[in-house]
């Protein structure tokens, strides 16, 4: 566990970038540290390492005082990704995942082999390692920063706003793999972002930080979002928190009918025997085609160029209310479109079911928190 006891950063121009901060950080967690700018986010994390040293307070790891280390040896026991991955642009990417093994003295044979293991753990091909920095994309540059911290198997990860230089698609895919990799390794990673969302999708706990590096809050993400501590944090999280907290209501339970579910080429009687004002037409093997009226399909005025779209889909018990909810406020019909694990479909629910799913997992969360009081 890594415990800041009283934390102070004064400059000598008497900024305060952090002010008497007291965390204790989880092992095998996901702590983020959020907030605006100015907050004290950075500071917090390069003193965990010492790259900032604290003007007052204690920062113990594992129970020992990190100033009693020789701050080489400290950095070189925690991984650390940064912003735009800071690899050595004259090494290979192999090279650059080797880096710190090499540092500490393993052969080069043995470091090698442990970074061509780690590009297959972060999704990087093989047929890259012998390319340099330049020649990757941004995604692939921080995969490649995030194998090389991990490269001599570090207890704890430092993460300073890794993922905020690639775009949206990227980052989605950079924030499900690095959740994957903490499935399977189980570090403790303390991660900075200044995205709200980031940091509920990633985090086991967050640290809300107001500006001049005071804490705020430091709770679960769900609880996070449902008993915000003050109107600071609230305004934080923003209007849309309750959208948010959907994020942890499972969509498992969700009542899907398949009556308004028919195949290409149904037969009229089949069409005319769906009592709904639009049907789901799906192709031989099951998976969604789009929305027709039912006129439309017995008139065989609804080709495939002229079906309403669908939406996106959801996956029953896999994703939650909150995908659930926007797959159904995406489809022009108001219905989300459930479909297995093969997409193929499995019922569809409307956005009332869906509301009052709601209200049900709100209400089962408030019984919940009564017995446990």
């Amino acid at each position: 566990m890594i415990r800041i006891e009283e934390v102070t950063k004064r400059y000598p121009d008497g900024t305060v970038a952090v002010d008497r901060l007291s965390l204790e950080i989880p092992d095998r967690a996901i702590t983020v540290l959020v907030g605006p700018s100015g907050c004290g986010k950075t500071t917090t994390l390069r003193m965990i390492n010492r790259m900032v040293e604290p003007s007052e307070g204690t920062i113990l790891l594992d129970g020992a005082d990190i100033r009693r280390q020789p701050v080489t040896a400290l950095r070189r026991s925690m991984g650390y990704v940064i912003q735009n991955a800071g690899l050595f642009q004259h090494r290979t990417i192999l090279d650059n995942i080797a880096t710190v093994p090499r540092m500490l003295g393993w052969g080069k044979g043995r470091a090698r082999a442990r970074a061509a293991e780690l590009m297959e753990r972060v999704g990087l091909d093989a047929a890259l390692a012998g390319r340099y920095p330049y020649q990757l994309s941004g995604g692939q540059q921080q995969r490649v920063g995030v194998a090389r911290a991990l490269a001599a198997d570090p207890p704890v990860l430092l993460m300073d706003e890794p993922f905020s230089a690639v775009d949206p698609v990227v980052r989605k895919g950079l924030q499900d793999e690095l959740l994957r990799i903490q499935d399977e390794l189980g570090k403790t990673i303390v991660f900075v972002t200044h995205d709200i969302d980031e940091a509920i999708k990633l985090g086991t706990r967050v640290a809300v930080l107001r500006t001049g590096g005071r804490l705020a809050q430091f709770a679960p993400p769900a609880e996070l979002l449902s008993d915000p501590a003050d109107s600071f944090v609230e305004d934080f999280l923003g209007a849309d928190r309750g959208i948010r907290r959907l994020s942890f209501f499972s969509s498992a339970g969700l009542e899907l009918t398949t009556d308004p579910v028919v195949p290409a080429g149904a037969t009229a009687e089949r069409i005319g025997s769906c009592d709904a004002p639009y049907l789901l037409v799906t192709d031989a093997q099951g998976r969604p085609l789009g929305w027709s009226r039912p006129q439309d399909l017995t008139a065989g005025d609804a080709g495939p160029g002229r079906l309403l779209p669908y939406g996106r889909p959801f996956v029953p018990g896999t994703d939650s209310l909150r995908a659930a909810l926007d797959c159904a406020v995406l489809s022009p019909t108001g219905w989300a479109v459930a479909v297995d694990c093969g997409g193929r479909v499995t019922g569809v629910v409307s956005q009332q079911t869906i509301g009052e799913a709601i209200r049900g997992a709100h209400a089962g969360e408030r019984a919940g928190s009564e017995v446990a009081g």
